[in-house]
């Protein structure tokens, strides 16, 4: 059994850097629902209307402290505490009580800012007002997330940080003929950056693979791998969704999706027999789970390494500075003096200024 590092300090920057987290899968909050949920290192409900509006909370009622999440229910467009029945609409504004006479100005529920995009909810943590936005991605003819979820202990930080870490790709997931094809650019809360490898074929789909990946990062929460492998005309969308909860711990969400355009027969003669429906359904699962054999072969690093700062970089290890710097805007509380990235030799300075 792994044996965590819990003498290892902490992250140097903090627990919760600012941005979009994965609090849940769309499909896993139904109308009417009340769930409890610690995420940034508050405790917090999470609860969907009648009208099907998805709504993150405070979890203790403003009016006497009484958990929403443990006998609150959802009446219509608002949560009723279990306490005293005073209900709360998606705002936090307090719109009934069981008595006569003025709603108390206090009686406000602190809400977190979510949006509903591609089949997350994804939440503003640790808290404030956004600062930007995930695009929505057009889900047409896409078939619905493959999904599921770890709890790690790691941070956002580490984990986000293998999209530019190139030297780790051979070694821990034996990629062969790595390459660069489009350099890491940062604008903003965005990050970019394309690839090639091979990799050994997935059972049924060929010896090897040889494939393209467009890494997109939003903040450290968010990380979607486009993957098109030409040779078979696959298109994967891949999410790599990382949300801290109490400091320690993080909820590590995979996802994936395919294209249903996908030739099947380019693919396999054995799936182009199947229905499409359950064949795509199939193909789907397979690459899901070559995705997961590849996200837990960084688990137990991720659980046991160390943050170096700065970090000794040499010629190979990918924009690994860019990122560091692009990290800082992040941590509201970092110095702006923080050094964060590290010295680099002078080839890879350059990569990093690309």
């Amino acid at each position: 059994m792994l044996q965590v590092d819990n003498s290892k300090p902490d992250f140097p920057w903090g627990p919760f850097p600012d941005g979009w987290y994965t609090v849940s899968f769309s499909e896993e909050l139904k109308a009417g629902e009340v769930k409890r949920v610690t995420y940034g290192g508050k405790n917090l409900v999470l609860w969907r209307t009648a009208s099907g509006r998805a709504v993150l909370s405070d979890a203790y009622c403003p009016h006497m402290g009484a958990h929403l999440g443990y006998g609150g229910v959802v009446r219509g467009e608002s949560i009723q505490c279990p306490f005293h029945s005073f209900c709360f609409d998606p705002e936090g504004r307090c719109t009934s009580t069981p008595y006569e006479g003025k709603i108390p100005h206090r009686a406000r529920l602190g809400t977190v800012p979510l949006e509903e995009k591609h089949g997350l909810l994804l939440a503003w943590l640790p808290g404030g007002e956004p600062g930007w936005s995930v695009p929505a991605l057009d889900t047409t003819g896409w078939l619905p997330l493959r999904h599921n979820v770890w709890t790690l202990s790691t941070h956002p930080q580490e984990t986000s940080e293998n999209s530019v870490d190139l030297g780790h790709l051979p070694v821990v997931h034996h990629y062969e003929d790595v390459r660069t094809l489009n350099l890491a650019r940062a604008d903003g809360p965005y990050l970019t950056a394309r690839y090639s490898m091979r990799r050994k074929g997935i059972p049924g789909i060929g010896k090897y693979i040889d494939a393209e990946f467009t890494v997109h990062l939003w903040g450290l929460g968010y990380s979607l791998v486009e993957t098109w492998v030409e040779s078979m005309g696959i298109r994967a969308r891949e999410f790599v969704l990382n949300t801290p909860v109490d400091g320690k711990l993080c909820h590590m969400r995979a996802a994936t999706s395919i294209y249903d355009g996908i030739p099947l027969e380019k693919v396999s003669p054995a799936l182009a027999l199947l229905p499409k429906r359950l064949a795509l359904h199939a193909l789907r699962e397979v690459i899901f789970q070559s995705f997961v054999n590849d996200m837990k072969q960084d688990f137990d690093i991720w659980q046991t390494k160390r943050y170096v700062d700065p970090p000794a970089l040499a010629q190979g290890d990918g924009p690994v500075g860019l990122y560091r710097r692009w990290c800082r805007q992040f941590y509201p509380d970092m110095p702006k003096t923080a050094a964060g990235a590290g010295a680099q030799p002078q080839e890879m300075l350059s990569v990093a200024s690309g």
